[in-house]
This record gives structure tokens, sequence and C-alpha cells, in this order.
């Protein structure tokens, strides 16, 4: 197969979406598949895919605003641009986010090229221009089955959506040979237990929770650090024409000052953007994901327990998808931090109570979560539609 792939932004500092388009397309590469990368903007992550796509295509945007001129005659260039894009008898669109849908349907009308949208998202902010290009999309792959049902409500029949989950790698996400000098380097000791969260510092992370919670469990006298690392999300600017940091920046100060009005600003840290969280991972007693969203299928849930440490997700979307058997007992009431709370406080001593439960954690994962099972499910599912 030769794969047109459609992105936004190649970088390691929006999320999971990203990098997990990077794998499938790294994984569809080393199986002899053809790659060929467009994007609106380069990042860190670009160099990595120029390391085996036969192409990488800076387009100059996949839709427009109507209210502005200037993105207008931004999108008219990239439609001169469709006809630029290499194409063979087995190629396919494959469209990384449904806000890209009116590019790829033009690719696709044109170009006469199969249509794929990786639905990651629930359906969110659809204007009429998405809404047609998503019309004639000849599969949908949906990353749960909570998210496939947000689609299929939205009128998306339920045979064009394939569901295969998000997986994770092993060799990279491992357990650590020794978690206690791992603690020490972060400057934690005397039996400190670590909470971490990883990901966007973002409203629908729900981390107003998690700083509650935290509060909780010093008034009942637990030592505890919690550790929050990530990067506050950017938005899109009509108004200023740029992406722009001001909510997330807003919201962080926001956080900040909830920690403060309870006291425990020293217990809980922002460590900002990691560019390798394997080790943060690995130093946590466990880690928490309080989403008060309809989460599709969050990678830091495999990481976490690849690591071999337990995971303490909102009851919402995908979680309970993944948080299946044994780990159905770690998900929590969506904003109630007096349930995560209690949920913490009974996996915090997991290391000296129930020492064999990192190695199920990891167990569970390598079992159904893998990158090899979600390339596996990807390329089933294009094969059948080039069938």
């Amino acid at each position: 197969m030769h794969l047109i792939v459609l992105e936004n932004h190649t970088t390691t500092q929006r999320g999971g979406q990203e990098l997990n388009l990077l794998e499938i397309c790294r994984g569809l590469f080393q199986r002899g598949h053809r790659i060929t990368l467009l994007y609106l903007k380069p990042g860190d992550l670009l160099p990595q895919y120029a390391s085996f796509c036969d192409r990488t295509i800076p387009i100059s945007a996949y839709g427009f605003d109507w209210r502005s001129l200037k993105s207008i005659l931004k999108f008219l260039p990239s439609l001169i641009q469709l006809w630029q894009i290499p194409k063979a008898k087995n190629s396919l669109i494959f469209c990384n986010d449904y806000h890209f849908s009116l590019f790829a349907y033009a690719l696709s009308s044109f170009r006469h090229i199969p249509y794929v949208c990786y639905l990651q998202l629930p359906p969110l902010n659809l204007n009429h221009q998405r809404k047609f290009g998503l019309r004639d999309v000849d599969r949908f792959i949906a990353v749960s089955e909570q998210t496939k049902q947000d689609w299929v409500k939205f009128g998306i029949k339920s045979d064009l959506i394939h569901v295969v989950y998000n997986g994770v790698d092993l060799n990279r996400f491992q357990p650590a040979e020794n978690y206690i000098s791992i603690q020490q380097k972060l400057g934690i000791t005397d039996n400190t237990k670590i909470i971490s969260y990883i990901g966007r510092i973002d409203r629908e992370k729900g981390l107003e929770t998690l700083i509650k919670a935290t509060a909780a469990l010093i008034k009942k006298g637990k030592r505890i650090q919690t550790l929050i690392a990530g990067k506050p999300v950017t938005h899109y600017s009509f108004s200023k024409g740029h992406e722009c940091e001001d909510e997330g920046m807003n919201y962080l100060r926001s956080l900040i000052e909830l920690a403060e009005t309870f006291g425990i600003r020293d217990r809980v840290k922002f460590l900002g953007h990691l560019t390798d969280p394997v080790s943060l991972y690995q130093a946590s007693d466990v880690n928490v994901l309080p989403s008060i969203w309809n989460e599709p299928c969050s990678l830091g849930l495999f990481e976490s327990l690849a690591c071999g440490v337990p995971k303490v997700a909102s009851r919402i979307g995908g979680n309970p998808e993944i948080l299946t058997h044994e780990f159905a007992d770690l998900l929590f009431e969506p904003g109630n931090e007096q349930d995560l709370a209690e949920k913490l406080d009974r996996i915090l001593d997991w290391r000296t109570e129930d020492p064999s439960l990192g190695s199920r954690c990891r167990q569970h994962i390598s079992q159904y979560f893998t990158h090899e099972n979600m390339v596996n499910g990807i390329e089933k599912s294009l094969f059948d539609l080039t069938s």
C-alpha cells in the first residue's frame, strides 16, 4: 500500500495523537508499505518521518474560516497542491484528524483515492465544512468502542467504523531496575509516595480533582508528592491570527492558586513538558488520569502500566475498556476528589502490600495493547478496504 497521511503539527508537545500516528506510520513502513506525509507545521517529529517516508510535503491549509479573508487566501494554494501529491494504484488517504476532512475529501474526489479517517477524538467543533468533508469517507478507524459509539450517535453508520486500540512500545516503556534511585534524583526521599500526572495541562483533564484529592490525602497524614508534567494547551485565536497559550497558561495559574489555597503548594510540583516521560513513570508509585471528558484511548494508560506502575483513571470515555479485570477497581467517578483519594489511598502502598502488581500491570499491556497489535489492526482494516 501507499499511504498519503494527513497530519497537523509533527511535534511531541501536543499530545498522544501525534505520537500515535508516527508509530503507525513507522510500523506500516517496516512491513513494506510506502508513506507520503502531508503536514501543516514542522516539529521535532519531522526528522523521524523524513527517515522513512517517500516524501514529506508541507501543506498551506486543510480548511478555512469563511469569516477570515486571510484564512481563505491561505487555503487556496493547498488546492493547487492537490495535483502535486504523488499517487499510485494502491494509494490510500489516511487522515489523522477529522478537522482535516475538507482537504482529504477534495484530494479523494479529484484524485480518485480511497479515503480513511482515523478517529482519535469524539465529534467536536464540527462545522458545515467538516461535515461536508466527512460525507464520502470509505472507512473510519476509531481508537475505542466509546469513540465509535460517539460517532454512531453523530450519524456515521456503525459498519463503516472499525475499532483498533492504541498500543505502546514495550521496549521503551519498561519497569525501573531501581525506582528508589530515580526518586532520589527527583529529590524525593523518606518514603514519600509519588503520585504523577503526565499529559496536557488542559481543563478537560480534570487536574483540579487531582489537586483536591492530594489535599485530602495530606490531611489524612499521607506522605505524598504530586508531580504534574505537561505543557499548557494551545488554541487557535482568529482575532490574533495564530495559536496562543493564553487559555492554557491561565488554567495552569488557576491550578497553582488552587494548590496554594489548600496549603499544599510544596506538595504539588509542575514539571513542564517532558521530552521523555519514562523516568517519571518509573519513579511513580501511582499515575493518575483524572479526565472529565470522554477520553478516547489515552496513551498514558498504556505507558504507565507498561512501566509496571498502576494507573488510577476516571470512569469515562474509553478508560473502562482499557482498565479491565482487576484494574477496573482503579477507576473513579469523574470530578469526584473523594473517590479519587480513596482509590489512591488503597493503592499507594502496593510495592510492599502487593509487590507482584507491577508485573501484572505490564502483563495486561503486553497481552492486549502493544504497538504490534495496533499496527496489525490498522493494516488489516486498510487491507480490507483495498481487497
